[in-house]
């Protein structure tokens, strides 16, 4: 038996398997984590104050990653502890491994998705819903879930675009009452809604929002 298990870990297949693994690594994190709904909604934050490159595209890319990682630890964890621990101990087969692991990942998935994003990836396939959560495709179950997430990133960016609209607004109704039409509105809103910003915590605020608004 542990001749077998180290020829599992040793064999070329096992190896190439692991290695492309690990290449797809980036991809796996978009598409089934919390990453997308935190880089939309901070891209949306930015563009909401007016702010055309800060804070930059890094910044905000290193923040959503860590805020992923915070809200995904304990799911990372037991897919970890399920899937990928047994297997570097040459206890279970990569196939097996990434069934296991992917289980915890499945649970958090169907929690953050809403049924109607899941049921319209079906009726595209033109597939019956499944009768249980064990039935799921993963095929389906991935876009229906970054439906789910792109559709609550824009809800909460539409909910941090009102404030700041408001006071476009309300600055551009002021200029233009005092004639000075040729000064461009964003001139003087600009400070006024990153004074705004700052004086309400905003950055906290948002952190908040998005750690706290996962199941």
């Amino acid at each position: 038996m542990t001749e077998l298990n180290a020829f599992q870990m040793s064999s070329p297949a096992s190896i190439f398997a692991f290695l492309t693994l690990l290449s797809f690594i980036p991809f796996i994190m978009i598409a089934l984590t919390t990453f997308t709904r935190n880089i939309v909604v901070l891209s949306l934050t930015r563009h909401a104050l007016g702010l055309q490159q800060t804070p930059p595209n890094i910044v905000l890319i290193v923040l959503s990653l860590f805020l992923t990682l915070f809200v995904m630890s304990p799911t990372l964890e037991r897919a970890y502890e399920q899937g990928v621990k047994p297997f570097l101990a040459n206890k279970i087969a990569i196939e097996v491994a990434a069934e296991k692991a992917w289980l915890p990942m499945r649970d958090f998935m169907v929690r953050q998705t809403r049924e109607s994003d899941l049921k319209l990836v079906y009726e595209l396939a033109k597939s019956p819903l499944p009768m249980s959560v064990d039935d799921l495709s993963p095929v389906k179950l991935i876009p229906a879930f970054m439906l789910s997430e792109l559709k609550i990133a824009f809800q909460i960016g539409f909910v941090i675009f009102l404030p700041f609209l408001i006071i476009d607004l309300i600055v551009a109704s002021i200029l233009m009452s005092l004639g000075m039409i040729m000064v461009p509105p964003i001139t003087i809103s600009l400070p006024l809604k990153i004074m705004l910003f700052l004086l309400i915590d905003g950055w906290g605020l948002i952190t908040q929002v998005l750690v706290r608004n996962v199941v």
